[in-house]
């Protein structure tokens, strides 16, 4: 199995069982107060690994490089964004109908990616990311 194979579905793993620690957390609190305690979790976890990977000196460097640390602070905006509309989504809705709903950025961001990257997409690659938008309506339609 390819490593960034692995890095995904690990990922998914993870990311489903935010939507599921998430939604039990969520019930008797106000959403956007616990997406920032989580996001300081976060925060300070990244950080660990960094240090134990004794990578301390790379944030310097990218601390220096205007245009990546510009993209890098774009994307954790909206990161942020994403969390707070998710967790929000989540205290309101079903992790089964708020979860599909959410993987749309899948969509969205190959179509992005075609746009603004110039990555190439086959039809078959098309085809697949119609049947992604496609199947997370379906599951999410009550």
């Amino acid at each position: 199995m390819p490593l960034w194979l692995t890095y995904a579905l690990l990922s998914a793993v993870m990311a489903s069982l935010v939507a599921i620690f998430g939604k039990i957390g969520l019930q008797n609190i106000d959403a956007n107060s616990a997406t920032a305690i989580r996001s300081v979790i976060m925060a300070l976890f990244l950080l660990g690994v960094v240090a134990v990977q004794g990578k301390f000196a790379q944030l310097g460097e990218i601390l220096v490089q205007k245009k990546a640390l510009s993209f890098i602070v774009l994307s954790g905006v909206a990161g942020a964004l994403s969390w707070l509309f998710y967790f929000l989504a989540l205290k309101y809705g079903k992790v089964s109908q708020v979860g599909p709903i959410d993987k749309l950025s899948v969509v969205i961001a190959v179509i992005l990616a075609f746009v603004f990257l110039g990555e190439k997409i086959s039809w078959i690659n098309a085809a697949g990311v119609a049947m992604i938008a496609i199947g997370a309506l379906l599951v999410a339609v009550k």
